[in-house]
């Protein structure tokens, strides 16, 4: 049995449907065919034997029969040409006409002659080997005993017997065109399971055109049709999705990499600007005066502190998982911005960095989220002037940080969240436009949002929303 089920499943779809539907139509009309023959035969045997029960054969012929039998008189020609008709008396003799094949007498004839039974019904092989079906029934014939004898009554039995082939072969001849209606209804069940296998896995067949296309070309611009609302259309709606989504990842992933070159271009060239004149100093002895080596040597260690800055970003946002959040746990909001403040404030010296921190508790990642917080601290130091004051509160999950610099204008507030997105009036300070992208995609993940918007009184304000989470017991607990 495996070994044919393994050549079925080797079978393409569409064979397999056409199969399963010819042998589910096979099976029914088979089922249906052996029904409708069956119940035919019981019908057409009833009504033989119904119609056996009911021939009554007439007195007169039966006397003329009984004389024949016992005294070799004249008997008149057979009335009774599709049947046979025989005697019986009580002595199991059987008397038949000279035209007719004896029948064999069985026990429950006799038992009809003697008065036991009121008929029998069977069946019998007469003497020429012809399969009969055989009523018997009693009968009192008045026969006479010879000339100048009264008359006398004679308890016999009269068998009336009908060939089983007028039943046997119309069954036979119904059981041909059953077979032949079946054949053809099978295979016209196949051919159209094969149709509509065709027709149904037609979508099929064009995804799979579409998914060898996208393999052999890598062209994330195929679409199939859509028809319908059934599983097939919406396979072909998930796959549409699918390509959409991987040609918008691909076309992110293409920006990023031409972001991310543009964006390396320019401290590389700069840094490799004055690592050549650091090494023609060298190389022609023309020293450079101490105060440009000076500055020289600065801008080289900000370009590479920029540069490892704008690397780490690029870490960041390319790692396999940027897109998952890492296991969440219940932190304390408040510490981890106590935390970030003490980084900030050693990038900030000369400012004054105030806090009003109310104890606040999130789901989050603690790295990922104390990362974020010291991106917009940075912004704030990095923007704000020289000894001015950064302010910085949390209330009932509402973290705000507010500088007191120039401002964002109006029109670059859609850009601040994307990718190497940077002001204008900020190229020329330290930074990767990075930062605020990694903080938008950090919050979203723990379930927050955060907004930057114009101060009152100038500056920008930054404000971070995170819901809240139960406290955690205490250590020990």
């Amino acid at each position: 049995m495996t070994g044919p089920l393994r050549r079925v499943r080797a079978l393409p779809l569409r064979s397999r449907l056409a199969l399963l539907v010819a042998t589910a139509v096979a099976v029914a009309v088979a089922a249906v065919a052996v029904a409708c023959w069956f119940v035919a035969r019981e019908q057409l045997g009833n009504q033989r034997d119904e119609t056996l029960r009911s021939a009554k054969v007439d007195k007169d012929y039966l006397a003329e029969l009984y004389g024949y039998c016992t005294s070799a008189s004249k008997l008149p020609p057979q009335p009774y040409t599709a049947m046979t008709v025989q005697l019986i008396d009580a002595q199991g003799t059987a008397c038949t006409a000279p035209d007719a094949s004896a029948l064999p007498v069985t026990g429950a004839d006799l038992a009809v002659v003697r008065g036991e039974q009121s008929g029998a019904l069977h069946s019998e092989t007469d003497a020429d080997g012809v399969d009969m079906r055989v009523f018997t029934y009693p009968v009192t014939v008045t026969v006479s005993r010879g000339p100048g004898q009264p008359r006398a009554e004679i308890d016999l039995g009269v068998s009336i017997a009908r060939p089983l082939s007028e039943i046997t072969k119309p069954l036979s001849t119904l059981a041909w065109v059953l077979l032949l209606v079946s054949g053809i209804g099978v295979v016209g069940a196949g051919a159209a399971g094969l149709w509509v296998a065709r027709s149904g896995l037609r979508p099929v067949d064009e995804l799979t055109e579409a998914v060898e296309h996208v393999a052999r070309t890598e062209d994330l611009t195929v679409r199939i049709p859509v028809e319908g609302e059934d599983e097939i259309a919406r396979l072909s709606r998930s796959f549409n999705s699918m390509t959409a989504s991987l040609a918008t990842s691909r076309d992110r992933q293409a920006q990023l990499i031409a972001d991310a070159g543009h964006e390396l271009r320019t401290p590389l060239t700069s840094l490799r600007t004055n690592v050549e004149l650091l090494a023609r100093s060298d190389e022609t002895g023309r020293a450079i005066p101490p105060d440009d080596r000076r500055a020289l040597m600065s801008s080289v260690k900000a370009q590479m502190t920029e540069l490892a800055a704008l690397i780490g970003d690029l870490q960041e946002l390319a790692r396999p998982d940027a897109a998952q959040p890492g296991p969440l746990q219940v932190v304390a909001l408040h510490d981890i911005t106590r935390a970030a403040l003490r980084r900030a404030r050693l990038r900030g010296p000369e400012l004054t960095i105030t806090e009003d921190l109310a104890p606040w508790y999130v789901r989050a990642e603690p790295a990922a989220l104390e990362r974020a917080i010291v991106n917009v601290l940075d912004n704030a130091v990095k923007f704000s002037p020289s000894r001015g004051t950064v302010d910085v509160v949390l209330h009932r999950g509402r973290l705000t940080v507010r500088d007191h610099g120039p401002g964002i204008p109006a029109d670059e507030l859609p850009h601040v969240f994307e990718r190497f997105w940077r002001s204008p009036s900020a190229r020329q300070l330290p930074g990767s436009g990075l930062g605020l992208s990694i903080v938008a995609r950090t919050v979203q993940q723990s379930g927050g949002d955060i907004a930057l918007a114009p101060a009152r009184g100038g500056g920008t304000e930054a404000v971070i929303s995170l819901p809240g989470a139960p406290q955690p017991p205490p250590d020990g607990a």
